[in-house]
């Protein structure tokens, strides 16, 4: 008789366990309200919950079928426990306090897509692109490779978004396709630098922009240059009046936050608007008016003063990147759109798709009012663009369509980025506090406020400019982790049906971890310093986790068989 092989065996377990599931002692299997007395969690805990099978690690799903989502929503109902009367610790509120609403649709979640990429770079970077290598083909040519690699990111995690709809972004994805240290790395990382630290100078931004319009007021120039004492490098009380208004904007559009997703949400889909039409707007400006001229695209082609193409090319593209950055932090919300399996997938590629077309038509507006030499010796270029355009209102224009762009994009960071510290906390691998969901309002009213706070003190500080140049290292080594993690999905929780496959499988998904493994090495020598200090921010995260993981170990302990 022929031996049943392991995976046979695994589904025969699977439909016993599927037997189990009518047992009124376990009314949900993968729900919320799972019983910690059903024989079903008296086995050791290295087997799979799911179909038994042996496990090297953690108890987990394993490739009996594709239930990373289930893995996550078990992990987190407390079946671990060891008996009902630790179910749930003081400082651990309840299952019921700690869902998110399905609230967002799709236009939203495009919206917020657009949202999140679209934010002051498109106004600062054109000329650096331009100098690198000043020559108009090949700056049109970057913004559109930088775009499509972008896609390649987006398309690839919209297939994970689609299988793991639970909110947190990539800090779920670590936990379920790597390990639990590497997520918690990922999130440690976004709490303490990368999105705090981008929160706070995208809000700084603002207020610079704002005082071209409101006088900003200023201490004395001594209160100004006051350092504080054993850190000569900070300066609190410098450019009071902006730094005063940046805190106040994230304050602000922390408590909009607070006050519920569709309400954020509402907010986003205005200045979203606003910030499409105002730069529609540049657009149209620039193509209507008579001091644009075609001879300002050529010659096309020709090499670039090194005369080393691909160095150009590569040193420009950084600088595109960096505009395109954000468009995965929609997934931090995935457990509040509706229909994630579709809709995720929609609004990434869509999203992505519309601002690669909105930069390319706003670079060709530069090109047509000013040569590329023009705009490789600029500062300014969309402030200088538009003053040759609109005259003495061109500046007013810009520095509007500035704030605009860069308020809605500290909106749209406060709504996502405070999801991943509440599902970080769901898993007892953060403060308990920050798992809570407003009763009323259904939001994670306390990580949106610690949130809030860190972005306020970084921004009296001055020190996020420094420490969001560290952490961008770091970033995308987890943007290489990310996207690669479509290949351990697809091994572990193989799924012929899936909601969403990445077209161009497996080459679009390794051409953007070849180039984000790229830039994470170029970026190692050409900043080693720099890299090496982003590296330490990551890694000073592992204290933190040890200590977290065995406050976790000493609450979950899985019964032994008597």
């Amino acid at each position: 008789m022929k031996q049943s092989s392991p995976r046979q065996r695994s589904a025969d377990f699977c439909l016993q366990a599927g037997d189990l599931r009518d047992d009124p002692a376990l009314p949900r299997f993968f729900g919320l309200s799972i019983s910690p007395s059903c024989p079903i969690f008296r086995l050791p805990a290295r087997l799979c919950r799911c179909c038994f099978a042996p496990q090297k690690l953690q108890p987990r799903f394993c490739h009996c079928t594709s239930r990373a989502a289930a893995f996550i929503r078990f992990r987190r109902s407390g079946a671990f426990l060891k008996d009902d009367s630790q179910r749930l610790p003081a400082a651990t509120p309840s299952p019921a306090a700690t869902n998110l609403a399905r609230r967002l649709g799709l236009p939203s979640a495009i919206l917020i897509v657009l949202g999140l990429i679209i934010g002051s770079g498109i106004f600062l970077t054109p000329q650096n692109i331009a100098a690198a290598v000043q020559v108009p083909g090949l700056m049109i040519v970057v913004w559109v490779v930088s775009g499509l690699l972008t896609l390649a990111g987006a398309l690839t995690n919209a297939e994970i978004a689609a299988e793991i709809t639970e909110s947190g972004g990539q800090y779920v994805y670590f936990r379920v396709l790597y390990r639990d240290w590497m997520a918690f790395l990922y999130g440690w990382t976004s709490f303490i630098v990368y999105q705090t630290a981008s929160i706070a100078a995208i809000a700084v931004a603002f207020a610079r922009y704002l005082e071209y319009f409101v006088p900003l007021p200023h201490l004395s120039p001594a209160l100004e240059a006051w350092q504080l004492p054993l850190f000569s490098n900070i300066t609190p009380l410098a450019d009071f009046g902006v730094k005063a208004a940046a805190i106040l904007s994230i304050l602000l559009l922390t408590w909009v936050n607070y006050r519920g997703v569709e309400f954020g949400a509402a907010v986003q889909n205005v200045f979203t608007a606003l910030k499409v039409l105002a730069l529609g707007g540049i657009v149209v400006f620039a193509f209507t008016s008579a001091q644009g001229s075609v001879a300002n695209f050529f010659p096309l082609w020709g090499a670039p003063p090194s005369g080393n193409w691909l160095a150009a090319v590569g040193v420009a593209m950084i600088a595109a990147l960096w505009c395109y950055d954000g468009w995965n932090n929609l997934t931090y919300i995935a457990g509040e759109v509706k229909e994630p399996q579709k809709n995720i997938p929609r609004a990434l590629v869509l999203g992505t798709l519309a601002t690669i077309a909105l930069y390319l038509l706003i670079n060709l507006a530069f090109l047509y009012v000013m040569p590329i030499t023009e705009i490789a010796a600029s500062k300014l270029v969309a402030a200088e663009a538009m003053a040759k355009v609109l005259g003495p209102w061109g500046g007013g224009f810009i520095a509007l369509t500035v704030m605009i762009s860069t308020f809605g994009i500290v909106n749209t960071t406060c709504l996502t980025a405070s999801r991943l510290y509440q599902a970080m906390a769901q898993d007892r691998l953060f403060f308990a506090g920050y798992a809570e969901i407003h009763p009323v309002y259904r939001t994670p009213g306390k990580a949106l406020l610690a949130q809030g706070v860190w972005s306020a003190l970084l921004t009296f500080t001055g020190t996020y400019e420094q420490l969001f140049l560290y952490a961008i290292f770091a970033a995308w080594i987890f943007y290489a982790l990310g996207a690669a993690g479509i290949f351990v999905l697809r091994r572990k929780f193989p799924n012929p049906q899936r909601a969403y496959a990445t077209p161009g499988y497996p080459l679009v998904p390794l051409l953007f971890v070849l180039v984000a493994t790229w830039f994470v090495i170029n970026t190692l020598i050409e900043q080693t310093a720099d890299s090496l200090v982003g590296l330490l921010l990551v890694l000073a995260g592992l204290p933190f986790y040890l200590y977290w993981k065995r406050q976790l170990q000493s609450t979950f302990q899985p019964e032994q068989p008597s």
